[in-house]
Parts: structure tokens; C-alpha cells; sequence
């Protein structure tokens, strides 16, 4: 479940897309295509130790000091350090082997240039809002499935284990363990945004046709853009409730807000409203810094191929449970 191989098709569509775009500017200036827009192509890594949600303990603080930054960034080059240090364990025979180890893991080691303590934005406290009472209980009845039905089926395991959605393609797309990375290609009517997990690609219309009928639903939803000065924006919903997004159901709406800041920046803004999951809508800032390499194509096959192993072993526990 990470980079295995150049995606060379990828590069040769980036390549045809990006003819046109101004060649020569300054280090701090942000591009624009042949044809006037912001140019958003290339490679981007939305790689951060700064948490999704703020830290409980820092309650109203929404900004570190620099030395406070510093030392966040410290701790995570000490633990993969650590990490990499740390002997090789050997499991039993029968014994869990556990999962990947830090070889596998690329979660950065920096925090937001911003020295949030968040990438929640709003509300101000940085945190995801309360559920509602019916969010709170769709998510208690979850976990409680979960528990004692781990594997009857494969329909249990998650988009991400069956290799259908990477989990942290979204959208919108956000920071995890490893691969993270998206690349956007853009026509003057089109939008490509492909994330490196699971190599997912959800195409965006920018030439104002009509949404899809409203019982249409998709993995990564309907996407619609349009250009608000300087600022793409992508308004997302007709999402297939199979997807069991942070627990968001159908009635979901994604709005992604994304503006070239200069030549290696690109900011990523997201709005989730879902009044059937939280008591009010959040909205989460990502940069995006522009990574010089190709993505590579992600191979995930152990949802595939392993599936009938992984319910077999599951039917071989049962039966050993039994008196």
C-alpha cells in the first residue's frame, strides 16, 4: 500500500496539459495557463504533523510560537529516528505480526508555515463540531456493529482496505500515513484531481452543465467548479453512503476551495456542512507544497486478492470459538 511504480501515463498526460502554461517566472509568482486562469497543475504534497483537530490541552491557543513549532517538528524527527532504530520483533507462531512499519510511513516532519495548531480552521476552537443526536447515534451503532461483526462479509471492511477509495483521498483529500500526494491537470472546461492513494481520479466540470440526477451517487460525489477570481471552487455532493466518510451520510456537501499562492504553493480550503452528522458545518486549511517528483502508481492489491483468505480466516476463528 505504497508507491511501486512510475505512472508513465500520467506524466505524459501532465505533460500534453501543461503546454501553454507561462515557462519563465519568478520564484514567487503564481503561474497562469495560456488561456488566463491560475494554473494549478503539477504534483502536490499535502504532507503535515499538524493534526486535524487541535489538541484538547491547548484549548483556546490557536497559534504555536516559533520555538513551539520547532520543538513539534523535533519530536517527530526523534520518533522516526526512533523508529528507525528500534530492534526487529519477531511474533510467535499464532501470534499477531502486526502491520506496517515506519519503513512504510511518509507523514512529513513539518507543521503548517501558518504554526496553526489545527487544520481546522472553523469553528474557532479548531475541534469538528458536536454530532447531532442522530449522527451520534448512527456512529455508537457503528462501532457496535463493528465489534461483533468484524468479517461476515466483505462489505465490512472499509473502502480503503478493499482498495475501492484510499483513506485519505476523501474527498476532500487530507493528511495520513503515507502517499500523500495529488496531481491536478486543467483544461480550460476540465479539472483532474487524482490522488496517489489508490491513484483515484474525480474529474471536475468547469463549463456550468447540469449536476447529475440527485439519486446518482458516486464515490467521490458530483463535482461542479467555477472560478471565483483567483480562487477555484468545487461544490461535491451526490456521495454514495457506502463510503462511511468520518461517519458523513448522502445529504453531505463538500466545498473545495483551491488558490495558487505563489510558484510552490497552493492553498486547499474545505467546507463539510452535513446537519444529519454534525450540529454545524467545519471548515479545514491543507497547503500544498509542489513536490518536482512524478506519482507513482499505488498497486493496492491486498483488498483484492486477499479478500477470500481474510474471510476464510475470520469463518477458521469462529469455528475454533466454538465448544
Amino acid at each position: 500500500m505504497i508507491k511501486r511504480g512510475a505512472v508513465v501515463g500520467c506524466i505524459a498526460v501532465a505533460a500534453v496539459l501543461v503546454v501553454g502554461a507561462v515557462p519563465s517566472l519568478a520564484q514567487d509568482e503564481a503561474p497562469r495557463t495560456a488561456w488566463g486562469q491560475p494554473d494549478l497543475q503539477g504534483v502536490w504534497d499535502f504532507r503535515s504533523i499538524t493534526p486535524m483537530q487541535r489538541p484538547e490541552d491547548l484549548a483556546d491557543k490557536a497559534f504555536l510560537t516559533a520555538e513551539e513549532s520547532a520543538e513539534l517538528e523535533r519530536a517527530a524527527a526523534d520518533r522516526d529516528t526512533r523508529l528507525w532504530q528500534q530492534e526487529a520483533r519477531r511474533a510467535e507462531a499464532g501470534g499477531n505480526v502486526g502491520a506496517y512499519n515506519n519503513f512504510w510511513m511518509d507523514r512529513g516532519l513539518k507543521a503548517v508555515g501558518t504554526r496553526r495548531t489545527s487544520l481546522i480552521v472553523y469553528p474557532p476552537n479548531g475541534r469538528m463540531p458536536s454530532l447531532t443526536p442522530s449522527g451520534q447515534a448512527r456512529a455508537d451503532a457503528g462501532a457496535e456493529y463493528r465489534r461483533e461483526h468484524p468479517a461476515d462479509s466483505w462489505v465490512d471492511f472499509s473502502d480503503g482496505v478493499r482498495c475501492i477509495l484510499g483513506f485519505n483521498a476523501g474527498p476532500p483529500f487530507t493528511p495520513s500515513a503515507y502517499n500523500n500526494n495529488v496531481q491536478v491537470f486543467q483544461t480550460p472546461d476540465h479539472l483532474v484531481i487524482m490522488t496517489e492513494m489508490v491513484n483515484t481520479a474525480r474529474l471536475v466540470p468547469l463549463d456550468g452543465r447540469p449536476r447529475l440526477d440527485p439519486g446518482v451517487k458516486q464515490w467521490s460525489g458530483d463535482s461542479r467548479g467555477y472560478w471565483e477570481g483567483e480562487t477555484l471552487v468545487i461544490e461535491t455532493r451526490n456521495f454514495d453512503q457506502k463510503r462511511r466518510w468520518r461517519n458523513s451520510t448522502e445529504s453531505m456537501r463538500l466545498v473545495e476551495r483551491l488558490t495558487r499562492v505563489d510558484a510552490t504553493t497552493l492553498e486547499y480550503k474545505f467546507t463539510v456542512t452535513d446537519p444529519e452528522t454534525w450540529k454545524s458545518p467545519w471548515t479545514a486549511s491543507v497547503p500544498l507544497v509542489l513536490n518536482p517528483e512524478p506519482m507513482f502508481e499505488y498497486a493496492c492489491h491486498e483488498g483484492n486478492y486477499s479478500m477470500p483468505v481474510m474471510l476464510g480466516g475470520a469463518r477458521v476463528e469462529e469455528a475454533a470459538a466454538q465448544p
